[in-house]
């Protein structure tokens, strides 16, 4: 099933094609200190199945071998790339999908590194809109 989304500002869009081989909520710190969330969600692709349909990401080397794409513009994080552990694969962040709903999460990872109430996050109360 092909899925689309992109940037917040609209600059920069990407469609990914087929079925997702995973998606998983990432707890390690490095995911949360650069969304600035406590988990991020990833979706894995083949890289040839993602295609960047409107502008170009920014690429950042946040580590040795990891790259992250964002939208330069509005800061929006998009693709995550680590040729050396992930070969031939591209990670998308879910959230930015125009149907987040499309492909439900699998798992949780590097909970390892989770912040503690995190835990638990799910029994605070909800409010359909701010209380």
């Amino acid at each position: 099933m092909p899925i689309a989304g992109g940037c917040h500002c609209g600059k920069i869009r990407y469609q990914a094609e087929g079925e997702p081989l995973n998606h998983s909520l990432c707890h390690c710190r490095d995911c949360r200190r650069h969304a600035g969330a406590p988990m991020v969600g990833w979706t894995m692709y083949p890289v040839a199945a993602v295609k960047v349909t409107q502008g170009r990401p920014k690429i950042y080397e946040s580590s040795t071998n990891g790259r992250r794409h964002f939208c330069a513009d509005c800061g929006t994080g998009l693709f995550y790339t680590n040729a050396k552990i992930l070969p031939g694969i591209i990670d998308i962040q879910s959230a930015t999908y125009d149907d987040p709903d499309a492909v439900p999460a699998q798992a949780h990872i590097q909970v390892a590194e989770r912040i503690r109430w995190m835990e638990r996050a799910h029994e605070l109360p909800t409010f359909e809109r701010y209380p």
